[in-house]
């Protein structure tokens, strides 16, 4: 079976080499759709052998997808975005898994480099080349309301999907998270659809989430409480659904319904990867509520499902440090700083133990390091960190 990259790009020289060179050896064909580029994009993806085709940006992300796919020739097709890249140890379980004669889709974990608490997506980005596949809503394009149709109609296809790792995604890497315009983008696509598709979950997620973020804390609730009331709900959206609601009321301080939505999200069967966020916010609202050894079990299983989540150590750390057990804390931040060089926060914090503890000389290189990581991304807390060590008379960092 032969295996085509798909994918589109504007203006993405920066990111499209590391994606391209991810894929070079392994697939047979690559297919770029340039939707306007005013860079040196199309002439990057050509250096790589891909074939470049034009398409002037339309604002709908699944037309230009399926303009893409048109151009494919091979059996099986890869979706990549630019800031996507392939792990190259995914790559034998893929070869193998586009031989199974009947598997349509084959669904792939990406891991969301330096998002804090949802480390772990599951994508459909896998799927044989098929006149009934195609992409639709115009932002979060997906082929599955295109699988789900085709499924009634031809039902001896099989949905299969790989455990591992498989893309890497830097979208969330400081410089790369979507700007306010990016958001009013999404807000005002999201909303057309959302208007002929009132009851969608999948859209009442998505936009529901996005009021959320963008401070509309009301009607992001309303949304997704409406998507709860559809008829079918996959799970990975029901997931998303009480996940996002346990964030809303906890941003009102209304902790029991927030606990609520946080543990139904924990007991849904899906991959257990994409459960961390729900576990570490259970975490921290049942240490909000002085529930410590309930929250310290969640921080647990978060640790349990992925022992390199450096977000769970760090939490758990937290914890601990709460309760007076400041040895155990400095290990479980020390953990997190192994996974995490650029923890700021588990610099901060280490900095906190150790003084408690009298060592004052590890303390202070962990405060520089921590306000060194700050000067960065976050300033204004630098100069607080940096004030507050002058005023306890522990020097000028």
């Amino acid at each position: 079976m032969k295996l085509s990259l798909c994918t589109i790009a504007k203006n993405e020289s920066q990111s499209l080499p590391k994606c391209l060179e991810s894929v070079q050896n392994v697939v047979d064909e690559i297919i770029v759709l340039d939707t306007g580029s005013t860079d040196k994009t199309p002439e990057i993806a050509q250096n790589f052998g891909a074939k470049v085709y034009h398409l002037q940006w339309c604002n709908d992300f699944s037309v230009s997808r399926n303009e893409a796919l048109k151009y494919v020739q091979c059996d099986w097709v890869l979706v990549l975005d630019a800031d996507e890249v392939l792990k190259p140890e995914i790559v034998p379980q893929l070869k193998q898994v586009i031989q199974q004669t009947n598997l349509l889709v084959v669904n792939l974990v990406r891991q969301e480099i330096d998002a804090k608490q949802t480390p772990y997506s599951l994508v459909s980005r896998l799927f044989r080349k098929h006149p009934e596949v195609y992409f639709s809503r115009p932002y979060h394009a997906m082929i599955d309301d295109s699988v789900s149709l085709l499924l009634q109609k031809e039902p001896q296809w099989q949905i299969g999907s790989l455990s591992d790792v498989a893309i890497l995604h830097y979208g969330y890497e400081p410089g790369a998270i979507a700007s306010r315009n990016k958001f009013q983008t999404a807000k005002t696509t999201m909303e057309g659809y959302l208007n002929q598709h009132p009851n969608d979950p999948y859209v009442c997620n998505k936009l529901g989430a996005l009021y959320l973020e963008i401070g509309e804390t009301a009607k992001g609730i309303e949304l997704l409480q409406r998507g709860l009331t559809a008829n079918s709900i996959d799970a990975g959206i029901l997931y998303e659904l009480h996940y996002h609601l346990g964030i809303a009321y906890e941003s009102l301080q209304q902790l029991n319904f927030a606990e609520s939505h946080y543990q139904t999200a924990t007991q849904l069967d899906i991959l257990p990867q994409l459960k961390l966020g729900a576990f570490i916010n259970l975490g921290n609202v049942l240490k909000a509520t002085n529930q410590l050894a309930a929250a310290q079990e969640a921080y647990v299983s978060a640790i349990a499902i992925d022992q390199n989540f450096a977000v769970g150590y760090y939490n758990l750390g937290m914890l601990l440090k709460q309760v007076g057990r400041f040895t155990d804390a400095i290990a479980l931040y020390q953990q997190a700083i192994k996974l995490n060089p650029n923890y700021a926060e588990a610099y901060q914090n280490l900095g906190v133990v150790f003084l408690k503890v009298g060592n004052v000389a590890e303390s202070l290189v962990a405060f520089k390091r921590a306000i060194e990581l700050h000067q960065t991304n976050n300033p204004s807390e630098a100069a607080r960190l940096r004030q507050g060590l002058k005023e306890m008379g522990l020097g000028d960092l």
